[in-house]
């Protein structure tokens, strides 16, 4: 079974779905993206459950950068960045020390 990340036209995953393996070929259909994109009318592209394609799989609210080939997940603080590999940074390093860390968005600083 693959999985397949519906695009708006920014390139935001609306939705995702299971569907037919690329290797199958069903009633003379073999390019799932495209039957699945015509079938819903929105870009269609596979999704790796698995983390094996695309860097990481799809949710709803992911980007699909095309030219890097891979979903960025959203933004998940306003003073964050995407550094070269499509990674979420904060402004100020997470501490090493062990323990769970979150992030304080209004004292741009991390707590336990």
């Amino acid at each position: 079974m693959a999985h397949y990340a519906f695009l708006d036209s920014n390139n935001i995953v609306t939705q995702v779905i299971v569907g037919r393996n690329e290797d199958e070929v069903v009633n003379g259909i073999s390019d799932w993206e495209a039957h699945y994109a015509k079938s819903v009318g929105q870009r269609c592209v596979r999704t790796s459950y698995n983390n094996k394609i695309r860097k990481q799989y799809a949710g709803i609210g992911y980007t699909y950068d095309e030219a890097k080939d891979q979903f960025v997940a959203p933004q998940p603080y306003d003073s964050w960045s995407l550094d070269s590999n499509n990674d979420w940074q904060a402004p100020v390093s997470k501490p090493s020390e062990a323990g769970i860390w979150e992030w304080n968005e209004t004292e741009q600083k991390w707590e336990r």
